[in-house]
């Protein structure tokens, strides 16, 4: 996928609008609604598929439901010169969720939950453990006013 912004146009833009409603919609209820034909839907998402522009196609969980009841954002300092090599490494771990490459402060921001403290705990001492990250700055979220997984356009 390069970094280029593929050519989305208003067609398209109504099928990624329905997509992000409900991912599950088929491809015939789509062209229904849109008054196209099954084929030119099928292409169209096909084609922004393989353009990187869809990446995937996921349900959206709720954390809290499954026993992740702490979630944190980590600013971390790294050494000059080492940081793309160390936010790679820290995204291995399966209690990050997204690691921010940041202006500021910070040379990374991490967003990672867990299940409790003591997880939290291992995390941070994990992460001030890695050779080339300096210290941390750790933020827990108390509740959540709006946290939008989609890309709305």
């Amino acid at each position: 996928m390069d970094d280029q912004a593929s050519e989305i146009d208003e067609a398209d833009r109504k099928i990624l609008r329905i997509l992000n409603g409900n991912a599950r919609k088929s491809f015939r209820d789509i062209a229904r609604e849109m008054d196209l034909s099954l084929t030119t839907v099928s292409k169209r998402i096909r084609r922004m598929e393989e353009e990187g522009v869809i990446l995937g196609y996921a349900p959206i969980l709720n954390p809290e439901k499954l026993g992740f009841d702490i979630t944190a954002f980590i600013g971390v300092k790294i050494l000059h010169g080492k940081i793309v090599e160390t936010e790679r490494a820290l995204a291995k771990d399966p209690s990050v969720y997204t690691v921010f490459d940041a202006t500021g402060e910070w040379d990374a921001i991490i967003q990672a939950r867990f299940h409790n403290r003591s997880e939290l705990n291992d995390f941070v001492k994990k992460v001030l453990a890695h050779e080339f990250v300096e210290k941390t700055h750790t933020n827990l979220v108390l509740s959540v006013t709006k946290e939008e997984k989609r890309v709305l356009i």
